[in-house]
């Protein structure tokens, strides 16, 4: 099999890069916002956040951070200053209440009492970097939704999480005011850390790891589905971007949904983030190798495999040489080598095209960025965006976004903050 086998085999599979309709999704994104902010059907959920960022954030105030997400609970102190740098110090972290262990719901408020307790003399303000199901409420506390990450602590789901932290300090005699946030919004809010020095129109976070999201600023009038809102404001919104269901599916991609627990949703973060592609990427090997690509002994390599880490087959792609690489295996011989990157380069291809396809529509629909003086901000977080080697995949994102969005006139600026939940965290609780 020859490499025009291959891209033929992947276009009559439905996965042509060439072949993405830019405009059109462009067009399907704008179209899904505006029915989620108005609470008519769509696969974009367009959650607010209630945060709004037209104050200034507070500097040389110490700040406390809370980060709870994934199995690990961090704490500590941050302050910014007039020239937007950070201090972060009595930085602790302990295992999330419920990761090892069963715990009942007033156990777990007072794990986390416990935990801040030793800092909360610095600052009577926390920020609380959330990152579970939950919805956030006007007040800025949030109701969990549902557990992940195997926590197990059943009784705090549908709790207010500020709340019950709020009761078990005020049996210490504090009384903190907290300010709950997902880490997209966060992410938003570590780009505002820089606006501090600089002055931006407009914020947007967006995170590429394991899975992916995107958050921006959106004036209060354009949410219809509330009436309790100041029209004349704006707010954080929370996309849930990696719900998009507007998009066609290859027959790879339909394989891989159907083996997941979830099939038939998060489609879009299916497609682009580092949980899925190498995943994608052995769907795409074993349809090839039963197609009759490849030797035999690669065919047979090939049929053995049960995962394949989006890091290694990036690698691969990328041509970086590893000994543990799977794909690095002797079976698997140049010319076979040649054919894996010749079929899978083009699965982290499409995720950077539809990657920009998602900056440029939050970039475009925050009406923002008309004066090259004053860019949007885009803080662009994730270990998937910043360390995938193929495709030139960095590069690649940034070009396609400059084809979308340039051509408007529309000025906008990616940065990247290092800790950024912890930072977009304390600017809420500063703010």
């Amino acid at each position: 099999m020859t490499n025009a086998d291959a891209q033929k085999f992947l276009k009559d599979n439905g996965l042509d890069v060439d072949a993405i309709d830019r405009r059109g999704l462009l067009d399907a994104f704008a179209f899904e916002m505006a029915n989620g902010l108005a609470g008519k059907p769509s696969t974009l959920m367009m959650i607010p956040s209630f945060i709004a960022i037209d104050k200034p954030v507070k500097t040389d105030m110490p700040v406390v951070v809370l980060d709870a997400g994934g199995t690990n609970l961090r704490r500590a102190v941050v302050r910014i200053d007039r020239k937007g740098k950070v201090a972060i110090s009595d930085f602790a972290e302990r295992d999330m209440p419920g990761s090892k262990s069963h715990v009942e719901l007033n156990e777990f408020f007072q794990i986390f009492a416990d935990f801040v307790e030793p800092v909360m003399k610095v600052s009577a303000s926390i920020g609380f970097c959330f990152s579970y199901a939950a919805e956030i409420t006007p007040d800025r506390d949030a109701i969990l939704l549902h557990w992940s990450k195997e926590i197990d602590a059943p009784a705090v789901v549908g709790k207010l999480i500020g709340k019950g932290l709020k009761q078990q300090l005020a049996r210490k005699r504090l009384a903190p005011r907290i300010t709950i946030l997902n880490d997209t919004v966060a992410t938003l809010l570590a780009g505002k850390s820089m606006g501090v020095t600089k002055d931006y129109s407009a914020y947007i976070g967006f995170i590429l790891g394991t899975g992916t999201n995107t958050a921006y600023l959106e004036q209060n009038s354009r949410i219809t589905k509330r009436t309790d809102l100041d029209p004349a404001g704006s707010m954080v919104i929370n996309i849930e971007s990696g719900a998009f269901g507007k998009i066609g599916q290859s027959s790879f991609d339909k394989l891989l949904d159907q083996g997941t627990s979830t099939p038939g949703t998060y489609v879009f973060e299916k497609m682009i983030s580092g949980g899925y592609l190498g995943k994608l990427g052995m769907v795409v090997l074993k349809q090839a190798a039963r197609a009759g690509f490849f030797s035999a002994a690669t065919r047979e390599k090939i049929g053995q495999m049960a995962e394949l880490s989006s890091e290694h087959l990036g690698n691969f792609c990328g041509e970086k040489i590893e000994a543990s690489n799977p794909l690095s295996d002797p079976a698997i011989g140049p010319d076979d080598g040649e054919l894996v990157r010749q079929l899978c380069t083009p699965v982290f291809a499409r995720s950077a095209v539809l990657t920009a396809v998602n900056l440029a529509s939050a970039i475009l629909k925050t009406g923002q960025g008309k004066d090259p003086k004053r860019p949007v901000c885009v803080n662009v977080d994730g270990s998937t965006y910043y360390k995938t080697l193929a495709a030139d995949f960095q590069n690649r994102v940034q070009r396609e976004l400059a084809d979308l969005v340039r051509p408007t006139g529309v000025a906008y600026e990616l940065v990247q903050v290092d800790r950024s939940p912890t930072i977009g965290a304390a600017v809420a609780g500063l703010m």
